[in-house]
Formats: structure tokens, C-alpha cells, sequence
């Protein structure tokens, strides 16, 4: 009979040699693997949570009320800076229902910085620059803007300001040399968008800006804030 004593000794220390495989390093792919999960998983909600996007930008077609093309109302005269403000009618309830349908269309979420973005867009890709006639600064209101679709940088900011302010968003004037656009007030906005304190840049007739970017012309040149 074939003594097998040898055998199982052999077999015995070759079982004693291998590392079981949780214990090996299998088990530090398997957490390395498991960890990639966890972070894909939490990267795109704390992204969304801190930086939200509008789902969709709508048209005026999509937003503005309709029947009050003939609501057009008086030139407005602008001797200064500060007759800008006059202009903001963010309590006028077009300008309120304009906005409130802007931020219900676009966002899920109920962030400002969702809402800021989402009337940025608007304003960009909807508002069509014209310009005013010669010698003439002739200023519109947000509902004239969004009556006519189209305008200058000046109606351009108003409209911007007053469908922010509507929205309980604060915003303020910035005048360059031939230019002016807007900033609003965003302290849970991202630093990359904010370029003064808690200010973020809005140009609504820069075509090719995003949120919180303003034009390479306008970088360079003199700026009061009012």
C-alpha cells in the first residue's frame, strides 16, 4: 500500500503558503474599485448641488404672456447713471410672472444660482442686439424689451435686472466707456464666477459669455459701478 504521509505534508504546507484571497491583493483592487464607485457617485451630487444648471433655456414664445404687444408705453429720458433704476419694475406683474416662468421652466431645484443662471441664459440667447438710433440713448423697460425681443445693451441690462430682482436676486450697474451690463449679487455662487466680492458678471449681449464672464473688450477698460 503507497504511503501517502509525504503527500499530505507537502499538501498541508502548500495550503499554509497560499494567502487567502480576502487577504491578499485581490482585496485591495476590490477597495480601490469599490472607492471609484463611491466617488463617481458623490462628484456628480455635490456637483449639481453647488453649481446647478438650468434643464433648459425657454424661448419668449415659451415664457411671455401673451396679448399686451400694445402695453408698450412712453420713451424713457435718461439724463443719468442712476435714471437706470427708475427702469426696474421688478414688482410690475408681467415682469414677475416673465421671471417666475423663466426659473419654473429651467430648474428643478430651487437655487438662486440656478434661477441667476437661468434668466442669464434667457436674456442672452433670446435678446437680439439693435441699435438705437443716432445721438438718441433711448432706453426700454423690461416689458418693452420683451415686447420687441430686441435692443441694445442698455435694455438689455434693464430687462436682465428687473427679471433678476423679481426674483429677490440683487443686482447693480456696471458702465464702461460706450458699454454697460450687470452684476448680481451671488454669494452661493461658485468663486470661479464671481469676480467682485460676491458679485457675479452678467453681459447679457456678449453672445459668446457664459455665466460670470464678461467680454475680452471689457476687461481692460474703465468700469463705475452705480
Amino acid at each position: 500500500m503507497e504511503d501517502t504521509s509525504d503527500w499530505d505534508y507537502i499538501s498541508q504546507h502548500d495550503d499554509e503558503d497560499k494567502e487567502p484571497w480576502h487577504k491578499g491583493p485581490v482585496r485591495y483592487i476590490l477597495g480601490i474599485f469599490l472607492l471609484m464607485i463611491i466617488v463617481l457617485m458623490l462628484v456628480p451630487y455635490y456637483g449639481i448641488k453647488t453649481n446647478p444648471s438650468p434643464k433648459a433655456i425657454p424661448t419668449i414664445e415659451d415664457i411671455f404672456p401673451q396679448g399686451i404687444e400694445g402695453d408698450i408705453g412712453n420713451k424713457s429720458i435718461i439724463t443719468q447713471k442712476s435714471d437706470y433704476y427708475r427702469l426696474i419694475h421688478a414688482d410690475d406683474p408681467v415682469v414677475k410672472l416673465t421671471a417666475d416662468r423663466i426659473a419654473a421652466y429651467s430648474c428643478t431645484s430651487t437655487s438662486r444660482v440656478c434661477y441667476a443662471k437661468a434668466v442669464f441664459y434667457f436674456v442672452r440667447d433670446n435678446f437680439k442686439y439693435v441699435n438705437d438710433p443716432s445721438a438718441v440713448e433711448y432706453v426700454k423697460t423690461a416689458k418693452q424689451s420683451l415686447t420687441s425681443k430686441g435692443g441694445d445693451c442698455d435694455d438689455a441690462s434693464v430687462l436682465m435686472a428687473s427679471l433678476l430682482q423679481a426674483i429677490g436676486i440683487r443686482t447693480r450697474f456696471v458702465f464702461e466707456p460706450g458699454h454697460v451690463y450687470i452684476q448680481a449679487l451671488m454669494p452661493g455662487a461658485l468663486q470661479k464666477y464671481r469676480s467682485e466680492g460676491d458679485w457675479v458678471s452678467l453681459d447679457g449681449t456678449c453672445r459668446y459669455c457664459e455665466f460670470g464672464e464678461i467680454s475680452i473688450n471689457s476687461v481692460s477698460k474703465n468700469k463705475n459701478i452705480v
